[in-house]
């Protein structure tokens, strides 16, 4: 954290500030607010909001006048406050032409969609800990120009410049539900750094669910005003504002919920006279000239609140559209919230006529102002959820360790009691790592730590059900890292959750921990202690979500041929193998994490064969980066046990790639295994393969302890060929040898002399082939090939393995994998020989048709 007492932040397009009071309300620093007119951004210094006068600054901010200022900003606070990193970037950004992608918008709009772009660009560069967008809720679907020149998604704009550093959620909320008494829905997006991530989500720092509040609530304690230009003596701002008179007769007999266009008597409608004949205003929507409901929540918000005309302004039982003050309660601003440099004492004391005046010059600002605000308990939520988490700042493992040992943790009663006390004011997720780590039976249960940034992705691609109940599993369950994000994602929701778990201690601990947590009471938790596999669930659920244990089952264990009775896969001992499928069983929708192999190893073909008939709705890949410290990888697969085949997302959290793939496409059967980043480049190069021509031979016996530096059979290894295959290395100190004799038991023996087989290395991306030299064996690191039905492959076959194109192809083939890279019996079919003339094209490529390749 800040080395600073207090954090910090900086807004961008703040207008009047309304919003970003919350965090000066929550005890941020405001480093810089960036607004392009003057008097909003004087509204800001009435609020006294920046520290030092420079920090205000008034100017359009794709000048490099107005950016310098900013930056000239962060280094004095370097200077004189010892800033290390800004905490957070607000950013509120104008959004025009809000057609979603692919949908025609005028240049003006994508070049004015490009103050976004602005703002990624700042954020970029200023590097904060946390960042905050509020938008429109077709925002992230928004076409703007992004860095580079090309026209994209504001989604993807994001995506492309902060995905790899930040990890960050975008949601679509209505206002009325988190505290603001204004029907509003809008996108906000948060991101988190990814030195944060694991130890506080995005996700985490969104408001959180509030009751709806109705109009009688918020204002229905204020004085009533029923004459013109009526200001309450007590609140200048909550005032009577003036309109022609005759068209009090259109409002003044309306009931709540009813429209002056409503009136039977044509002279009481909206009118105009023209010619001595009354002719109906046109009634464009349904909201204008329309009295609100008491008790019901409060319309949203719009700039021409101060309109009869306007939408949704008419107070429900007094003839005038809503008072300043009533729409800042609605909108949460605080009545400490200055308009001008005066305070409210001040201008209550004003004269009658004084205060008409000031109320004619500043009214219309004030309510624009309040119109395009975000309501202030909005932010202060997530500026207070902020503050927390830099209050309690990630620890590495080692430090947890530590802990560990100096509190004898491995004790379960220190344990529990140590969670419980929470002696050293802990952040949750730092809690929940003890909890994983202290306990001793986490190794033989695979109970390892789910870290966040997997959570999170996940919850940011499970759909939520439409139903007002839902029925959740959580099959094993560990310490419960899962459980705040599920209760987040259904919040709102009627929830039913059932959580599993073999291990009683890390139950135990699910439930002290999750005490710690805000359950809603729209949910009950039912633990059960019990081996998933066997335990008998009468019921179906709607979910199954969570991270099995991985790990085989040894063949005398008594469990296997119980769980293996309803296995359609019975050709693995994998456990996370008979958890999908139980869960399938189950549950309508399945979202679990899973090894990576599913994707290709031999032992998951019929498992492969049973999801391809599912439809798979996506793939996240984890690579190495789901468990801290655990050398796996994974993925986490989405089945929709309702749904067809149709489309499957597939998305790289190593690559940053992001795509959409027709199911049948990845899953073709004409392939060994599924390809899930399959593309255009990987087609034009199968055909121009043949493909299966190959067997393989990977040594498992030849071990360092059989190896010298001398002998008389030489051992070729990885390294030894060169990087275009054409050649044998010598490497000093790294060659090796063997003696005949020690070699002779070997089952690589048998490829001594080989007459024509061939060599490849194995766990590279670098794949390049060449012909077995005689009268030397190979290590592990090098798989042998040996061609089908006796082809011999030419020079330019071989020389094709070590193309750029082909070692591009390679990775899709492999689905960028990093720990399961060796030549086996499946992936060996992607060694093809170049044929004479490859295979045309389709007359317009479609990845939805399965293309030949045989």
């Amino acid at each position: 954290m800040n080395t600073q007492h207090k954090p910090t932040y900086i807004s961008l397009f703040s207008s009047a500030g309304v919003g970003c009071y919350g965090f000066k309300m929550a005890g941020f620093d405001c480093i810089a607010t960036n607004e392009l007119l003057e008097r909003r951004l004087n509204i800001q210094r009435y609020n006294q909001k920046c520290k030092y006068p420079g920090g205000y600054i008034c100017g359009d901010i794709t000048q490099e006048q107005t950016k310098k200022l900013l930056y000239d900003q962060l280094e004095l606070w370097k200077a004189k406050e010892h800033l290390s990193r800004v905490d957070v970037v607000i950013a509120t950004p104008p959004c025009q032409g809000m057609s979603i992608a692919n949908q025609k918008k005028t240049d003006t709009e994508i070049v004015r969609n490009s103050l976004v772009v602005e703002s990624i660009k700042i954020i970029q560069k200023i590097n904060p800990r946390f960042f905050v967008f509020e938008n429109v809720p077709a925002f992230m679907k928004t076409i703007c120009t992004d860095l580079d020149g090309t026209n994209k998604s504001i989604a993807d704009a994001i995506e492309r410049s902060l995905g790899q550093e930040y990890s960050y959620a975008a949601r679509i909320i209505n206002f009325k539900n988190y505290g603001a008494c204004s029907s509003r829905q809008r996108t906000v997006v948060i991101g988190v750094s990814k030195d944060y991530a694991d130890c506080i989500s995005p996700l985490e720092l969104y408001p959180d669910l509030l009751p709806e509040r109705t109009l009688r609530e918020v204002i229905g304690d204020m004085r009533p005003l029923k004459t013109f230009g009526e200001i309450d003596p007590t609140d200048i701002y909550h005032a009577f504002r003036i309109y022609p008179e005759h068209m009090r007769a259109w409002i003044a007999d309306l009931k709540e919920g009813q429209s002056a266009f409503e009136n039977p008597d044509d002279n009481k409608k909206p009118h105009q006279i023209i010619n001595g004949e009354i002719v109906i205003n046109k009634q464009k929507n349904h909201d204008k000239y329309k009295r609100q409901y008491w008790d019901k929540v409060g319309p949203c918000i719009h700039t021409r609140n101060d309109l009869l005309a306007s939408q949704n302004t008419i107070h429900p039982s007094d003839d005038r559209v809503f008072s300043i003050r009533e729409i800042m309660r609605m909108m949460t601003v605080p009545d400490s919230f200055r308009w001008v440099d005066s305070d409210l004492d001040t201008l209550n004391k004003l004269p009658e006529k004084e205060k008409r005046a000031f109320l004619k010059k500043e009214e219309t600002k004030i309510r624009q102002s309040l119109g395009e605000a975000v309501p202030t308990a909005i932010f202060h939520s997530i500026a207070e959820k902020i503050a927390d988490a830099l209050a309690h700042p990630p620890l590495p493992t080692l430090e947890i360790n530590k802990i560990i040992a100096a509190n004898r943790l491995s004790d379960a009663e220190a344990l529990k009691e140590f969670l419980t006390e929470n002696p050293l004011d802990l952040a949750f997720s730092t809690l929940s790592r003890i909890a994983e780590l202290s306990n001793t039976n986490r190794t033989e249960t695979a109970a390892f730590f789910t870290s966040k940034t997997l959570i999170t992705e996940m919850m940011k691609t499970l759909p939520v059900s439409e139903q007002e109940t839902v029925r959740i599993l959580e099959p094993s369950v560990g310490v419960g890292n899962f459980i705040p994000f599920i209760l987040k994602k259904f919040e709102g929701k009627n929830l039913q959750l059932d959580i599993v778990d073999i291990d009683s201690a890390s139950l135990e601990l699910a439930k002290i921990l999750l005490q710690k947590y805000h359950v809603p009471d729209t949910c009950t938790i039912r633990y059960i202690n019990d081996d998933f596999l066997l335990h008998d669930f009468p019921d179906r659920y709607d979910y199954v979500i969570g991270n099995p244990p991985f790990f085989k089952l040894k063949a005398s264990d008594p469990r296997l041929p119980l769980y293996r009775l309803e296995a359609k896969n019975k050709n693995t001992s994998n456990i996370c193998s008979f958890f999908l499928e139980k869960s399938l069983r189950l549950a309508k929708y399945v979202a679990l994490v899973f090894p990576k192999f599913l994707l290709n190893t031999p032992e998951f073909s019929t498992t492969r064969a049973e999801l391809a008939q599912k439809s798979v709705d996506a793939i996240l890949d984890f690579g190495e980066k789901g468990f801290p410290g655990i050398l796996v990888e994974t993925i986490a697969i989405f089945i929709n046990n309702l749904a067809a085949p149709a489309n499957t997302k597939v998305f790289s959290l190593t690559h940053r790639l992001h795509l959409t793939q027709p199911q049948a496409y990845i899953f073709d059967p004409e392939l060994p295994y599924w390809i899930i980043y399959r593309n255009q480049l990987f087609d034009s190069v199968c055909r121009k393969l043949d493909f299966d021509v190959f067997e393989v031979f990977r040594d498992r016996q030849l071990t360092n302890k059989l190896l010298s530096s001398s002998g008389e059979l030489r051992v070729l290894k990885s390294r030894n060929l060169s990087d275009d295959g054409k050649a044998i290395l010598d490497i000093p100190g790294y060659d090796s040898y063997i003696s005949y004799a020690a070699a002779k038991p070997l089952s690589v023996f048998q490829y001594l002399d080989a007459p024509n087989v061939y060599l490849t290395p194995n766990m590279t991306y670098k794949p390049r082939m060449m012909k077995k030299p005689p009268h030397c064996v190979v290590n592990g690191s090098l798989a042998i090939l040996i061609p089908k039905g006796g082809i011999v492959p030419t020079e330019k076959q071989l020389s094709y393995f070590s193309s750029e194109e082909y070692r591009a192809f390679y990775q899709i083939a492999r689905n960028f994998q990093t720990r399961s890279l060796n030549v086996d019996a499946c992936s060996v079919f992607f060694y093809g020989l170049l044929r004479d003339e490859a295979k045309p094209a389709p007359e317009k490529f479609d990845t939805s048709v399965q293309l030949s390749f045989l």
